[in-house]
C-alpha cells in the first residue's frame, strides 16, 4: 500500500452539494489530500472553487439541479472533459422538510426523495458505469444521517430518504465491490448546517440535541473530511457497505 495511502493525488472527485457546510468540508479535505474536485450545485461553487484551488488543485463548478434526472449525463460528462475520468462520487447533495407526519404534504415528499435517494442512484450508476468500463475502480461516498438510524420526529421524507440511503450503499457494495468499486457512507451526527439552523436557532431543542452530544458541540463542516479522505482512499480498499457515523458521540449516548 505504500507509505502514504491516504494520498489521493492524481485522483479525481466529484461532490454533489459542494458548495457549502458538509459537502464543502469534504470537498475541501479531498483536495487537502491531492484530489482535483468537481462541485455540483444549484448555485455557482466559486468560493469551494478557489479553496481547492489555492490547494494547488484542479477545481470546476457545475451548476445543475438534481431534483430531476435530467443534468446527470451532462454533469458527468463536464467533469470528465474538463477533470478527467471520476475516480470518487460522493453524494452529497439533499434537502429536509419538516412538518408533523399528519401533515405532511406530497410535494414534501417527492422534493426530498427525488434529490435525496433517487439522484443519488441514478448519478452513482452513470459513474460507476464508466468505472466498470475502465477497469479501474473507483469510490462511491453517500451522505447519510443521524435518521439512517432513528425515526426522528417532523421529517417523515427526509428520515425514509436517509434510512434508504443505509440500505442503498449495502446494495451497491454487494454488486459493484467485484468491479473495485468501494461503496460506503458518512453518517454526519448533528452539525452546524442550513439544514440544522431551525434547530439551533430554537433554545430548547438545541439544549436538548447538546445534552446527548458526548463531545459537547454541534460538528463543523472541517470534522467530516477525514472521515471522507479514509473511504476515498486506498486505506478503504477493502472496506464495502459500511455506514460510518461521524456524531460526536452521538449514537454511543
Amino acid at each position: 500500500m505504500g507509505l502514504f495511502p491516504f494520498d489521493l493525488t492524481g485522483k479525481v472527485a466529484l461532490v454533489t452539494g459542494g458548495n457549502v457546510g458538509i459537502g464543502q468540508g469534504i470537498a475541501l479535505a479531498l483536495a487537502e489530500a491531492g484530489a482535483d474536485v468537481a462541485s455540483v450545485a444549484r448555485r455557482t461553487s466559486d468560493a469551494t472553487v478557489a479553496e481547492v484551488r489555492a490547494r494547488g488543485r484542479r477545481g470546476l463548478s457545475i451548476q445543475a439541479d438534481l431534483t430531476s434526472l435530467e443534468p446527470i449525463e451532462r454533469i458527468v460528462e463536464q467533469c470528465e472533459a474538463e477533470l478527467g475520468d471520476i475516480d470518487i462520487l460522493v453524494n452529497n447533495a439533499g434537502i429536509i422538510r419538516r412538518a408533523d407526519a399528519v401533515d405532511f404534504t406530497e410535494a414534501d415528499w417527492d422534493d426530498v426523495l427525488n434529490l435525496n435517494l433517487k439522484s443519488v442512484f441514478f448519478l452513482s450508476q452513470a459513474v460507476v458505469r464508466r468505472m466498470i468500463a475502465q477497469g479501474r475502480g473507483g469510490k462511491i461516498i453517500n451522505t447519510a444521517s443521524m435518521l439512517s438510524f432513528q425515526g426522528g420526529v417532523r421529517v417523515p421524507s427526509y428520515t425514509a430518504s436517509k434510512s434508504a440511503v443505509a440500505g442503498l450503499t449495502k446494495l451497491m457494495a454487494n454488486e459493484w465491490a467485484r468491479h473495485g468499486v468501494n461503496a460506503n457512507a458518512i453518517a454526519p451526527g448533528y452539525f452546524a448546517t442550513d439544514n440544522t439552523q431551525a434547530l439551533r436557532d430554537d433554545p430548547e431543542r438545541s439544549r436538548e440535541i447538546l445534552g446527548r452530544i458526548p463531545a459537547g458541540r454541534w460538528g463543523e463542516p472541517q470534522d467530516i473530511g477525514g472521515a471522507a479522505v479514509f473511504l476515498a482512499s486506498r486505506a478503504a480498499d477493502y472496506v464495502h457497505g459500511i455506514v460510518l457515523p461521524v456524531d460526536g458521540g452521538w449514537l454511543a449516548r
